[in-house]
């Protein structure tokens, strides 16, 4: 060996040591110089001074190529590992300048789920590229559930029944209309939508726990009459409803498309709006990750839809 050399400094050229590994998988210099995106001749020249440098050959040349030498396959060892170590250097580098690099997983309610969720995602997706999201569809009462138990670290619901021990944040206005099919007696009639009204009606129903049918146990009370029929999602309720089955009350969200196209009649609210706040949940402080609150910030001022009003 030629003198005393500092070892760290004939290693900082990633390239190198990249061509190195390349020269021990193809049998090639050519090859290896390719992979790496280095010129032929730079990357003969580069192992030549490595060569002097280090005092002996790592290649053995010939007319048929080169081929490195028990030395040289030692050192390309040596060399992958250094590269792989540089990769773990690299990931855990990013991960800690990143530290909301782990997946924000998002429980929604099956209303916000179908006609909200899609847009804020899109917008949350576009600024934050790097963000891993997971969304978990269920209704308003087993997305609290799913918070409470750390199943999931966000959630959205339209139930006014938010658990104390929860942190919650109204993040959009919503409107709950009364829609009835063409033949029914309230679709041809002067009749607005009361309280008393809706207390008194059989209602097509969502199952219990969804947070519409919590807004109008809310809104009406529990003592009024038993839902007509219970079905598990907006759609279902829609087609019932356009059956003839029987009125049913909705997001607006739910019902305005059905309505625009004559499908269903809106009923108007003898009273005020039926509106209600749908909300973001989460356990506690040390939950709401910087995603977490940056999604929650698209949800309040992100997305704008008809007949809905984001909450400022």
């Amino acid at each position: 060996m030629t003198g005393r050399m500092q070892p760290i400094d004939h290693w900082s050229n990633i390239s190198l040591l990249q061509i190195i590994c390349g020269i021990a998988d193809h049998k090639s210099l050519s090859a290896a110089a390719k992979e790496s995106g280095v010129a032929q001749s730079n990357a003969s020249r580069a192992v030549r001074v490595l060569e002097r440098r280090l005092g002996y050959a790592l290649l053995h040349r010939s007319h048929r190529g080169s081929q490195l030498t028990q030395e040289g396959k030692l050192i390309a060892e040596w060399a992958r590992e250094a590269l792989e170590a540089l990769d773990r250097l690299a990931i855990g580098a990013e991960a800690l300048a990143r530290s909301e690099s782990e997946v924000l997983t998002i429980g929604a309610s099956m209303t916000i789920a179908e006609h909200l969720l899609p847009g804020w995602l899109k917008t949350f997706r576009a600024r934050y590229p790097e963000a891993k999201t997971q969304l978990r569809i269920m209704n308003s009462a087993d997305v609290i559930s799913a918070v409470e138990d750390g199943r999931v670290g966000l959630g959205f619901v339209e139930t006014p029944d938010v658990p104390r021990a929860l942190h919650s944040q109204p993040v959009w206005t919503d409107e709950l209309i009364a829609v009835v099919g063409s033949a029914h007696p309230w679709a041809n009639s002067a009749t607005t939508v009361s309280t008393e009204l809706l207390a008194n009606t059989p209602l097509i129903e969502r199952e219990p726990g969804s947070g519409t049918r919590a807004f109008l146990d809310f809104l009406v009370g529990t003592h009024r009459q038993p839902p007509l029929l219970e079905l598990n999602s907006n759609s279902a309720i829609c087609q019932a409803v356009i059956e003839g089955i029987g009125p049913a009350v909705l997001s607006r969200l739910a019902v305005e498309s059905d309505v625009r196209e004559g499908k269903l009649i809106a009923i108007p609210s003898g009273e005020k709006k039926l509106e209600r706040q749908l909300t973001a949940v989460w356990k506690d402080p040390s939950s709401l990750t910087h995603f977490a609150q940056r999604f929650i910030d698209i949800a309040r001022t992100g997305t704008e839809h008809p007949g809905t009003q984001n909450t400022q």
